[in-house]
Parts: structure tokens; sequence; C-alpha cells
């Protein structure tokens, strides 16, 4: 059985606020919560709200912890494309939380099962992620996990899908600039966290979200894992939710 709720937005600002307010409750209460966290443009406007939040004195982040979901291989911390840079530049230097209480994978890291090895580690020695912040690419990935024969644990070393180079390409100088690879956690670190909220927005998701909410369980679809999981919350707007309403209206509640 369908374990997903999921929750209908108006547009985009609306997603955000909804979105904004699940992590809030978490974090509310449980100050010391460990936050799975995701970047892409989905998540831009559910950050911009726990700035918010933090600014109007309800949120602390002083103690909360955080892994994010992937980074790509050979970029620096400090190259601007790098996840890293998004998140300091997007939640952490506008918020109050300890630098050294944030994880990204390491880019830099040559040795990828080194790299692989090292961040599961990271993730087991906290306990595992109470939240976990999900966006879902027009492959169906999440994180960098790309439509495959076989789920992917741990956190692995992925080529990237040539569809997702392409997506990202206009956040670089050309096609040929992007990041061919990535380290990301894997389908079962993704599975193991106590909740999942997966946001996702515009016309241009539809078709996949309705494959991920309601089509077969497949790694084809990596987000259709979802489906098993005992606690997740998809918030989306109506763009987003168009093919879902068509073809399995019941499913939103």
């Amino acid at each position: 059985m369908n374990m997903m709720k999921i929750i209908k937005a108006k547009d985009y600002a609306e997603l955000s606020r909804k979105a904004a307010n699940i992590i809030a409750a978490q974090v509310i209460l449980n100050p010391e919560s460990v936050l799975g966290l995701a970047t892409g443009s989905s998540p831009l406007g559910l950050y911009a709200e726990l700035i918010k939040g933090y600014e109007n004195g309800d949120l602390d982040f002083s103690k909360v912890r955080t892994v994010n979901l992937d980074e790509y291989r050979g970029l620096t911390k400090d190259n601007d494309q790098s996840y890293a840079y998004f998140m300091r530049e997007n939640l952490f230097k506008h918020i109050n939380i300890d630098m050294a209480n944030t994880n990204v994978p390491d880019g830099t890291e040559p040795d990828a099962a080194k790299e692989c090895a090292r961040y599961d580690a990271v993730i087991e020695s906290m306990g595992g992620v109470d939240i976990q912040l999900l966006g879902i690419g027009h492959t169906g990935h999440i994180g960098f996990n790309e439509p495959a024969d076989e789920f992917k644990k741990g956190t692995n070393c992925v080529d990237l899908d040539p569809k997702t180079i392409e997506a990202n390409a206009r956040f670089f100088p050309s096609a040929d600039d992007v990041p061919k690879q990535a380290y990301t956690m894997g389908i079962q670190s993704i599975m193991k966290a106590k909740k999942i909220l997966l946001v996702a927005n515009g016309e241009g998701k539809a078709e996949i979200l309705y494959k991920a909410c309601c089509g077969p369980i497949t790694p084809r679809v990596p987000a259709s894992v979802l489906q098993l999981h005992p606690d997740v919350v998809v918030v989306a707007d109506e763009a987003a939710l168009k093919v879902i309403e068509e073809k399995c209206p019941c499913c939103i509640g």
C-alpha cells in the first residue's frame, strides 16, 4: 500500500511555505535534529522561508546537524557551482548553524571508494537522518541516483545521465563544463531516513512525479522506491500535480 501523503499547493510560494513548515516543526520539536538537505531550484523558496523563521526568532539551528545528498565530483567547496557553496549561500550563512555540523560529500577526494565509505560513516555516526528533503529530477532521480538496473545502497559515485547534464548546463559556461560524475547518498541511505519530504514544482515535473508516486516501483524511476517508505510527504504545486490529478485524483489528500 502506498503510504505517500500528497499535499497540493497553489503555486511555488505556497509550496515553499508548506514544505518549510514541515522542516520547521521538526526543528522546533527536536532542536538537535539531523536534517538531510538537497540542492537545486526546487528547495530555494523553502530555504528562504527557513531563513525568515530564524530571523523572526522562531527557529534555532545552533544544535542542528545536516547531511547533504550529493556533490559534483571534481569541484572544490569554493567553486560557485559546488553544492557546498550552494548550501552556504542559500541557507547556512543566513542562520545560526555551526558549520562544523554541516556535511557535504567531498568532491575533491579522488578515491571514490574511500569517500563513499567516509560519508556513509558520517551518516551512521549521527544515528541516521530525521527528515530527508528531496527534489525529483526529470529522469526520476533522487539525489544523483540515476535510472539504473538496480537500486544503489550506500553512498556511490555515479556517471550523470545526459539529461541531467543537459538540465544542469544552464549553471555552467557550457555543457562541456558540467561535471560528468557526482558522489551521492544511496537509495538505502535515503530510505533509512525517519521521514522524507519531496518537493516538486512546474509542469515539467508532472509526468515523472506521477510515475514516482503512482507507477510501478522500478530502479528505472529511482524515486518510485519512495512508495515503500512508511512516512513520505510530497508537497507539489498545481502544475506538477497535473498528471496525478488526471489519472489518480484520490492520491491527493
